[in-house]
């Protein structure tokens, strides 16, 4: 089964892409129905106690090797900048995610420098390049989506950030996203500036339909799923600390559908 012809195929209609944090969430959200899955940079350092970034790659790619393991669906990966800074690095991020059995892998042009957060214009686009040769040259089909990150880094230039996704397709590119991205008009004049399938991450005024209507192929969830898990957990703390109750506890998923979930063997 090429898990990575299944994971392009999605991308001919709008679908939702949610993101897992660890080997439970996974399996939990396989179970519901989703054609596909995405690891998440933020909602893994999270769980690990680390802020967005703190990450070392070797982690990273072992708990991409986990989840993969833990799910017959397609996998792709949120791999930040990747192995490192170079074109050459870029490459070998993508042999690293297809050997920890990837489909699919997203690699962004934000540097990991406060100081300079985003990667000049013409070594983000050799970048690019690198990982989409690498991704070409693999034996099975492998989805490489290229990031253009200024909304996310305090440059809000749509012009920019047009022009890199623009530069990003040319260059090989499969799949392309603008995170940070907040308005519909705004996805709209993305997706008609190019022609590769563009994912969007939700937002809490975006709808599945609206979205679709504006072009997005895929829609992803990011560290969503994770910051409402801590946030459910806030709230039940809150209610023990100041209310002296428990009424969190209704809401909670039964012990008996969880077991019954995780007592099944791997697929």
């Amino acid at each position: 089964m090429d898990k990575g012809k299944i994971f392009r195929d999605l991308h001919a209609s709008t679908f939702v892409l949610p993101n897992p944090w660890d080997v439970g969430t996974t399996k939990l959200l396989a179970s519901f129905g989703f054609k596909a899955l995405a690891t998440t940079s933020a909602g893994f350092a999270f769980s690990r106690g680390l802020p967005d970034g703190a990450v070392t790659f070797e982690a990273m790619i072992h708990h991409c090797r986990e989840v993969t393991a833990a799910t017959c669906l397609p996998v792709s990966a949120d791999l930040e900048k990747g192995k490192g800074d170079s074109a050459t690095s870029a490459a070998e991020t993508i042999f690293a995610a297809e050997a920890a059995g990837l489909a699919g892998c997203s690699i962004e042009d934000h540097t990991g420098d406060p100081d300079k957060p985003i990667y000049e214009f013409s070594h983000a686009v050799e970048r690019v390049a690198a990982a989409a040769e690498a991704a070409r040259a693999l034996k099975h089909d492998f989805v490489f989506t290229a990031r253009a990150e200024n909304f996310l880094w305090d440059k809000p230039d749509l012009d920019d950030t047009i022009k890199r996704l623009q530069a990003f397709e040319k260059a090989g590119a499969d799949v392309l996203y603008a995170p940070g991205l907040n308005d519909v008009e705004t996805i709209r004049k993305v997706c008609s500036a190019v022609s590769r399938p563009v994912n969007v991450m939700a937002l809490p005024d975006f709808t599945i339909a609206d979205l679709a209507m504006a072009g997005v192929k895929r829609i992803s969830l990011g560290p969503w799923l994770t910051n409402f898990a801590f946030g459910m957990l806030e709230t039940a703390a809150h209610e023990i600390q100041q209310d002296g109750t428990f009424g969190f506890t209704r809401a909670a998923m039964p012990f008996s559908k969880l077991q019954a979930l995780f007592s099944k063997p791997s697929e």
